[in-house]
């Protein structure tokens, strides 16, 4: 198959459809290589107000939004931007323009996000070092595979409000992460996870609810969790200790 005949606006939305397409269209080869350019830059940079920063990561993502004027004091401009995601670098994602972050939403550095789907992080979601979210595949196939010449595909990924993903999380694709679930560090995320419960694992594995008003199904005056996401992490690997001896 001659590639550089393909229709970059067709491939990209099979991609977006979670079809079989072809990643190494010309078009979508440029589209990518733009947002490559944009992280470096993002990455690269020093001494960033926050209204640069937000400046950059809008650029990656490609948000034509007009920023505010510019207010009289740092602290007051700073202030203009308490709303937008904290986005720390480095960072690698492919595409940008298939990813939405919510108000208040934090990345670490060395988050990577394989935007073949759209990849969407709701508001006051924390992400923290290393995390990885992986919209794209592959055929198991090596036959239909076929190296840079052949198809590939991908399932959105969808995280709600007032996640908490640990470091070094891998999500998969076509994982739904529910509002207020907490992910283990180190966790391999393959299936949905409910919201205000706590998983971790490889695969990840659903270990408890999650105490918190904000869940409408629990009591109004129930006792909110203080402790970290080790705490039940700890008492799985108890368990596990218990298991095994």
């Amino acid at each position: 198959m001659d590639l550089s005949k393909l229709d970059g606006a067709a491939e990209k939305a099979k991609s977006l459809r979670g079809e079989l397409y072809h990643a190494f269209a010309p078009q979508l080869i440029k589209e990518r290589a733009r947002c490559s350019r944009a992280c470096n830059r993002f990455n690269k940079a020093d001494n960033l107000s926050r209204r640069q920063q937000v400046e950059m990561w809008r650029d990656i993502v490609q948000d034509s939004r007009p920023l505010p004027p510019v207010a009289a004091t740092p602290e007051e401009d700073d202030e203009l931007f308490v709303l937008d995601p904290w986005v720390e670098p480095p960072l690698r994602i492919d595409y940008g323009t298939n990813v939405t972050l919510g108000d208040n939403v934090f990345l670490n550095f060395n988050c990577v996000i394989l935007d073949t789907c759209q990849v969407t992080i709701g508001a006051r979601t924390l992400v923290g070092p290393d995390v990885k979210f992986y919209s794209g595949t592959h055929p198991l196939d090596p036959v239909i595979r076929n190296g840079t010449n052949g198809p590939e595909l991908g399932k959105e990924i969808h995280v709600g409000e007032d996640v908490w993903i640990g470091g070094t999380v891998t999500i998969l694709p076509g994982v739904n992460i529910g509002k207020g679930a907490t992910i283990g560090a180190g966790s391999v995320v393959t299936k949905d996870v409910p919201p205000f419960t706590v998983v971790a694992g490889n695969p990840a594995r659903i270990i408890r609810k999650i105490q918190t008003s904000m869940d409408p199904d629990q009591k109004q005056n129930t006792k909110a969790e203080t402790a970290g996401a080790e705490t039940p992490m700890a008492e799985l690997a108890e368990k596990l200790d218990k298991l095994e001896n």
